[in-house]
């Protein structure tokens, strides 16, 4: 559990009664590998941050192709978030890739913490705004850079994902063909 309070405490500072009350609402979860997490079609209560392993969340289209959305390692926050903040069924999968040790927390929990802890709005409203500009970042990329470098600056932004996703996820996370991947990989080496 210090493992979240650092992570929380690197953007707000908490009395020890607001970190035992945070952590008192959250829940523990172990999930094996190639485990769903979340499934289209689900009502999304929880958001979830990652103590150990990584996940992917995707969205399959109407030909069961798969497309990538986000990776997540330890120290991350995973969810079908637009589900989860609108209320609204999953429309993505989330998957464990590895075997993997969560923090849960629901949302119900989460808006009483606010009004409780008002420093752990600012807290969310961070980390949200990160992820926003991330995101921007990425349809930015996609949209203005080639696949070599979408893949150089994937490596550098995220060094060790690409030992810890396979070759196909990390091609499909970067909108190319993973045989495109291969080339570009033996270019760089």
């Amino acid at each position: 559990m210090s493992k979240i309070i650092s992570h929380v405490e690197k953007i707000i500072s908490l009395s020890d009664k607001e970190k035992e009350e945070f952590l008192s609402i959250l829940r523990h979860l172990s999930l094996k590998k190639k485990t769903l997490l979340i499934r289209p079609g689900e009502k999304v209560e929880h958001e979830y941050y990652i103590l150990k392993g990584s996940l992917i969340a995707y969205y399959l289209d109407q030909n069961d192709n798969q497309h990538i959305i986000q990776f997540s390692i330890e120290d991350w926050w995973i969810s079908d978030f637009e589900a989860f903040f609108k209320e609204e069924p999953a429309k993505l999968y989330v998957q464990a890739n590895e075997d993997c040790e969560l923090l849960a927390i629901h949302k119900e929990a989460l808006e009483t913490l606010y009004q409780r802890i008002p420093s752990f709005e600012r807290f969310f409203r961070i980390k949200t705004t990160g992820a926003f500009v991330s995101l921007r970042q990425r349809i930015l990329s996609s949209l203005q850079k080639n696949g070599k470098e979408r893949y150089v600056e994937f490596c550098k932004q995220y060094p060790t994902m690409e030992k810890r996703f396979a070759n196909y996820h990390i091609a499909n996370y970067l909108g190319i063909k993973a045989e495109s991947l291969s080339r570009i990989r033996k270019e760089l080496a």
